[in-house]
């Protein structure tokens, strides 16, 4: 038999144990309450916070720094006083969520702030290139001055004076833009630097040097590479003997040399240009000084061109029968009616009123003549041209298609005229035809207008 001591004595200990444990869960329970548990990644790598998630996790980190204390106290007043193991636990579970930093890590933000920055920058310096960098820096170190290299350099963009200035002072005083300028000159190519520097503006040194030498003197290569010898401390180190001598013919150009004066403008007449000196000029002062020799020659070749032409005017009907014989083609027989004839290599056509139309007939378009039948005219238009006899005698042949027609070898485009004559060839894309007149018609037609203009 058990003592009912002992039974009693251990339900009591059971109620203490049971009870301290219910404590313990709701101290627990206050405390996790109170302070919410951080999330934490079991990956090895994490990714970078926003803005604006470094905002919240350090708002929600000041909240729970300024409840712990209170959660604590809470947990200790209610209930029974805790354990020593209790109080462990307590102060286990209080300082797990306490100890991290309380604060987001600056280092990080003045990192994302740095990494934001060149990206900014490089937004506003699209339009100075490393090459244009370079060649302002060599250029200030020549010349020293900004104007000078306003006026004596091409950038690969036009840059203004003022441009130019907040550039240089840009990469002297900023430097984020001076660190990128630099990093972004290194990398170009020793070819692209190379022509750079074979552009850098002359000093005044340098051309104190070179107007030393003679306008009269004819230097050669080897005079400049003695300068260059001689004075390795003043020229820059990329010139070159051929460099010099160009440079030093074109102060030679410009009068810039030690033995040059520029003479001054005359007074009062003023020879501005070549038209004013032209006015000057007398022209019955001027002597005609006659080449004998010259004017000879001229009338013996005059002469000589006048008899040729005599000689083909006498032979002309003996070339004009043997055309005839090649080409199978006599002189037609005109009768009352006919003006002229527009003879073909296959057709002849007949014209027989004052004016007639020449084209393509098709079964909407009907013309007067039709080059169709003398060959292929899909070129030529549906109403190419109109020959038309005025009142005086003469014909004209206008053109109101799209291609040119070609009389006698001149084009006559759209929407122009000319003047037909005996024996004319009017070519009309690659149809040729000759343009036959009745003389003795038109010499009545002629007869008649002289009668009626008559009073």
């Amino acid at each position: 038999m058990l003592d009912p001591r002992l039974m009693a004595s251990g339900t009591a200990s059971r109620s203490e144990d049971e009870e301290s444990l219910a404590g313990q869960k709701r101290s627990s329970s206050q405390v996790a309450g109170a302070i919410p548990k951080r999330r934490s990644s079991s990956r090895f790598i994490k990714r970078k916070k926003f803005d604006d998630e470094l905002v919240e996790s350090s708002l929600a980190k000041s909240s729970s720094r300024a409840k712990g204390p209170s959660g604590v106290e809470s947990g200790r007043c209610s209930g029974s006083e805790p354990s020593s193991s209790e109080k462990k636990k307590v102060s286990k579970s209080i300082s797990v969520p306490v100890t991290p930093s309380p604060a987001p890590n600056p280092s990080l933000a003045k990192r994302m702030k740095k990494s934001k920055q060149p990206l900014q920058v490089t937004k506003d310096l699209g339009r100075w290139k490393p090459t244009d960098d370079l060649l302002l820096i060599n250029a200030v170190l020549q010349t020293n001055d900004l104007t000078s290299v306003h006026l004596g350099v091409k950038f690969s963009c036009r840059f203004n004076l003022r441009e130019i200035q907040e550039r240089w002072y840009a990469l002297l005083y900023d430097p984020v833009i001076s660190k990128l300028s630099c990093q972004a000159m290194r990398q170009l190519h020793p070819e692209a630097i190379a022509s750079i520097q074979s552009k850098v503006l002359f000093s005044k040194a340098e051309e104190q040097l070179l107007s030393k030498v003679g306008s009269t003197s004819q230097p050669t290569l080897d005079t400049f590479q003695d300068l260059l010898h001689k004075h390795p401390e003043i020229f820059y180190p990329s010139r070159t003997a051929k460099v010099l001598q160009t440079h030093w013919q074109l102060m030679k150009q410009y009068y810039l040399l030690d033995d040059q004066t520029v003479q001054p403008l005359p007074k009062g007449d003023q020879v501005l240009n070549f038209s004013d000196a032209e006015d000057m000029i007398d022209d019955s002062k001027l002597k005609d000084v006659r080449d004998e020799v010259l004017e000879h020659e001229l009338t013996v070749a005059d002469r000589r061109q006048k008899r040729e032409i005599r000689q083909l005017e006498q032979e002309l009907h003996k070339w004009q029968v043997l055309v005839d014989s090649i080409t199978g083609m006599s002189s037609p027989d005109f009768d009352n009616q006919t003006l002229a004839v527009l003879r073909g290599r296959m057709v002849r056509y007949l014209m027989r009123s004052r004016e007639i139309t020449l084209g393509r007939a098709t079964k909407d378009n009907q013309i007067d003549v039709d080059l169709a039948l003398e060959g292929p005219a899909w070129k030529i238009s549906r109403k190419q041209g109109v020959i038309k006899l005025k009142n005086n005698g003469d014909f004209f042949l206008a053109n109101e298609g799209r291609r040119p027609i070609y009389v006698d070898g001149r084009p006559v485009l759209c929407g122009s005229k000319w003047k037909l004559s005996n024996n004319s060839v009017v070519e009309i894309a690659s149809l040729r035809f000759v343009f036959l007149i009745n003389q003795d018609l038109i010499a009545l037609i002629k007869a008649e207008a002289a009668k009626i203009a008559q009073p």
